[in-house]
C-alpha cells in the first residue's frame, strides 16, 4: 500500500487489459514448471552473492496458503435455485416477467428479469437515464432463444427507474416491455463521499451506451458513476485497491470474510449481479499496511495471464514487504510459480533501507503489473525505487530498467539493461499504474508503448527538482533493440501543484484515444479528482469526489462497459 502521510495514517472492464488474451495461453502454461528455478538462475545472472534474506519458495507458498474456498458460493447456493426454477417457469412472460432486483444481495443497483417466449428472440434492455447520454443499454448475450435472464445493470439508487426490456425476432419483429424498478438509498460511506462534475461534453467522452466510471477505492464500497456523476452500480463487499474485469467478462474484488474484519485476504471471482463464481483465500500472515489497522495480501496490482492464472503483487511474509509476486492457479488455487524482487535487483538497493513504522522494510512497493502478449514478459513499478522495468516471465530475466539512478551506480552487470532516454523524456518519480497499450496488437516483440501515472514525487531516484510540483499521466515508447525510451504523450503538469498527489493515481487510455486520469489523492487525500482529456489536452470530464471515509480515496479510476461481450449470466448452469 502506498504510504499516507503521518496527519492522515493517524485519522483512520472490457478492460485494457483484456484484448487477445488467449492467443499465447499454452506458451504460458509452461512457466509454472520453471518458476522455482528462472529466478534463481537470473539472480546468478546479475551476480547476487549469499543471499540470505530471501525466503525460499516453499516457504513463501506456505506464509501465503492460497486456497479455493466456497463460503460465499454455498451461501448463494438457495437463490441460485431460486432463479434457475423462475428460469424454467413457463408463466413467467415478457408481459408479466419475473423481477428481482438486488438478486444476490450485494450488488442493490442491479436486477434480474427472466421470462420465456413461444418464438426465439434476442433481448435488448435499456436503463433510461436521467439526461442526455446516461442510459444504459445492452443487448442480452446469447442470440435467438426462447429462455431470457436478463441481468439489468446501471440502476439509479434511491430511485423508480424506468427499464425497457425489449425482444426482436428473427425477422426484425419487436415488443417491448416497460418495468418500474424502485431502489433503496445509498449506503453512507459511498452517500458521504459526494461526486460534483464539470467541464462535461458528453459527445466527446468515451462512454458509448453502457459504460460507467468505476471507482476503485482504497477501502469502502466500490461504485460506478455516469457522465452526470450519478452512482449507477455498487457492491456492498468492502474492496481494497483490487477491481479487475477478467475476460470472461466476471470482476476479481479483493474483499474482506466481512466487513469487522481486518484484512482484506478473500478475492471473489463475482459479476456486476453479485453472484460468485469462485474464491480464493490467502492466508493474512503476509498482509501489509502503512497506517491504521486494515491490511491487505493482494497490495497494490492484479492481472489476468493468458492461461486465466492470476498474477498478483504480495509481501512475502519476511522482514521486507510488497517486493514480491505469484502466479495462482485458477484450477486449484495453489501457487504455481514465485518471483522474489530481492533476488533479481541489486542487494544495495534492499539491504539498508530504513524499515517503517510498521517495522516492515518496504524498499521496492512494487505497484503494477501487466502481463505483454508479444514477448511474453512483464512490466512492473516500483514507487519507492522511482524504477519501471520489464522481465522474462519464463526465465525472470531482465529486459530493460528504466529509472533516474545514475548508471554509474548500477553494479556492471545490469548497465547493458537500461534505457537511454530521448530529449524531453521525463524521469518518474513514484509513478503507479504503469500498463501496456496495443498488448497484443500494434506492438511488436521490440517496440511498445505504455501509459502510467507519474505522481513525480522523488522517493529515491526521482527528480528532486520537479518534485511536488505537478503529476501527470505520461505516455512512452520504448525500443528495446535500441535500448531507448521517449516520452510521447503527456497531461497534468499544466495543472500545477493543484493536482500534484504524492500517492496513487491512475491513467487509462481510451478507445477513441482520451486518456482517464484519476488524481486520487490531490490536497492530501481530501480530494480525488478524475478527469478524461482528449490527445490535445481539451477536458471533457472532470469528477471530484470529496468527504470520502478516512483512506478511502479513489485508488484508480477504469471506464468500463457495463455488460461485457463475453459475459452471459446463466443460473441454470452452476
Amino acid at each position: 500500500m502506498d504510504k499516507i502521510p503521518k496527519e492522515m495514517a493517524q485519522l483512520q472492464f472490457r478492460h485494457h487489459r483484456l484484448a487477445a488474451l488467449a492467443v499465447v495461453s499454452l506458451a504460458v502454461l509452461t512457466v509454472g514448471l520453471a518458476g522455482c528455478s528462472s529466478t534463481k538462475s537470473a539472480s546468478s545472472s546479475y551476480k547476487i552473492k549469499n543471499n540470505k534474506v530471501a525466503l525460499t519458495t516453499a516457504q513463501i507458498k506456505k506464509n501465503l496458503d492460497t486456497q479455493i474456498i466456497t463460503t460465499r458460493q454455498d451461501k448463494q447456493k438457495s437463490l441460485t435455485a431460486k432463479y434457475k426454477a423462475a428460469a424454467e417457469n413457463s408463466k413467467y412472460t415478457l408481459d408479466s416477467p419475473y423481477v428481482k432486483v438486488n438478486p444476490y444481495g450485494s450488488s442493490p443497483l442491479s436486477a434480474l428479469v427472466t421470462f420465456k417466449t413461444t418464438e426465439a428472440v434476442k433481448v435488448t434492455y435499456t436503463v433510461v437515464g436521467k439526461s442526455d447520454k446516461t442510459s444504459i443499454t445492452n443487448t442480452v448475450n446469447g442470440g435467438y432463444t426462447k429462455t431470457h435472464q436478463v441481468p439489468v445493470v446501471g440502476l439509479y439508487a434511491d430511485y423508480a427507474n424506468t427499464v425497457k426490456i425489449t425482444t426482436t425476432t428473427k425477422t426484425g419483429t419487436t415488443k417491448t416491455k416497460t418495468l418500474k424498478l424502485t431502489t433503496s438509498a445509498l449506503p453512507k460511506y459511498i452517500k458521504d463521499a459526494t461526486i460534483t462534475t464539470k467541464n462535461v461534453k458528453k459527445s466527446k467522452m468515451n462512454i458509448g451506451k453502457n459504460k460507467l466510471t468505476i471507482i476503485n477505492r482504497t477501502t469502502k464500497q466500490p461504485f460506478a458513476i455516469d457522465a452526470d456523476g450519478n452512482v449507477r452500480w455498487y457492491d456492498t463487499n468492502y474492496s481494497q485497491h483490487t477491481i479487475e474485469q477478467w475476460s470472461n467478462g466476471h470482476i476479481m474484488i479483493l474483499s474482506k470474510k466481512d466487513i469487522d474484519s481486518d484484512v482484506y485476504n478473500d478475492l471473489i471471482e463475482t459479476d456486476y449481479l453479485g453472484r460468485v463464481y469462485k474464491e480464493y483465500s490467502f492466508a493474512n500472515k503476509t498482509s501489509s499496511t502503512d497506517g491504521g489497522k486494515e491490511t491487505t495480501v493482494i497490495h497494490h496490482d492484479l492481472v489476468e495471464l493468458p492461461n486465466h492464472n492470476l498474477l498478483a503483487t504480495v509481501s512475502d511474509g519476511s522482514k521486507y514487504k510488497e517486493d514480491t509476486m505469484v502466479e495462482v492457479s485458477h484450477k486449484t488455487g495453489k501457487i504455481v510459480k514465485v518471483i522474489d524482487m530481492k533476488k533479481l535487483l541489486p542487494k544495495s538497493m534492499w539491504a539498508k533501507y530504513q524499515k517503517g513504522s510498521d517495522g516492515k522494510i518496504d524498499w521496492l512497493h512494487q505497484n503494477a503489473v501487466d502481463y505483454d502478449k508479444n514477448d511474453k514478459s512483464i512490466v512492473i513499478s516500483s514507487r519507492n525505487q522511482d524504477m519501471i522495468m520489464k522481465l522474462d516471465y519464463k526465465t525472470d530475466h531482465i529486459k530493460w530498467i528504466y529509472s533516474g539512478k545514475k548508471k554509474s551506480t548500477w553494479p556492471k552487470a545490469y548497465r547493458k539493461y537500461l534505457l537511454t532516454p530521448a530529449k524531453g523524456t521525463t524521469v518518474t518519480g513514484g509513478q503507479h499504474g504503469l500498463y501496456l497499450l496495443n498488448n497484443g496488437g500494434n506492438n511488436s516483440a521490440n517496440s511498445e508503448n505504455f501509459i502510467l501515472y507519474d505522481n513525480n514525487i522523488a522517493v529515491t531516484n526521482g527528480n528532486k527538482q520537479t518534485s511536488g510540483k505537478y503529476s501527470q499521466a505520461v505516455q512512452y515508447h520504448v525500443n528495446q533493440k535500441k535500448m531507448t525510451i521517449k516520452q510521447t504523450w503527456a497531461y497534468g503538469k499544466s495543472l500545477g501543484k493543484t493536482n500534484f498527489t504524492s500517492v496513487i493515481g491512475y491513467a487509462e487510455k481510451q478507445s477513441n484515444g482520451n486518456v482517464l486520469i484519476d488524481f486520487g489523492y490531490k490536497n492530501g487525500g481530501q480530494e480525488s479528482n478524475i478527469i478524461e482529456v482528449t490527445k490535445s489536452g481539451e477536458q471533457v470530464f472532470n469528477a471530484t469526489m470529496k468527504n470520502a471515509a478516512a483512506k478511502a480515496y479513489a485508488y484508480r479510476a477504469y471506464r468500463v462497459p457495463f455488460y461485457d461481450s463475453a459475459y452471459k449470466f446463466d443460473a441454470t448452469k452452476s
